[in-house]
């Protein structure tokens, strides 16, 4: 997704609670589900803390992505924050 493709989602869903809920449903809940059973997987491979909440690492991992993509970091491409930060959450 662009910068502006963002500031428009979040925008739209900020002041229309259909497609605040519309996206949930049809966009960001495949996407939770698909990846907890990333992290699930993960830790039975003991590659990720036991404890590790992928919906929270999720939430998380997509706010560092819009803030990155809005606020694009000055000294590294915004994927290459995306991943450090990444990195840093699950350790």
């Amino acid at each position: 997704m662009g910068r502006q493709t963002v500031a428009m989602i979040i925008s739209s869903a900020s002041t229309s609670p259909q497609f605040a809920q519309i996206y949930w449903t049809k966009y960001l809940q495949p996407r939770r589900q698909a990846f907890a059973v990333v992290i699930e997987r993960a830790k039975v491979r003991n590659e990720v803390h036991a404890d590790l909440d992928p919906s929270l690492v999720f939430d998380t991992m997509s706010g560092i992505m819009l803030y990155a993509q809005i606020f694009q970091p000055q000294t590294e491409p915004w994927q290459v924050y995306v991943r450090r930060a990444i990195h840093l959450l699950i350790k």
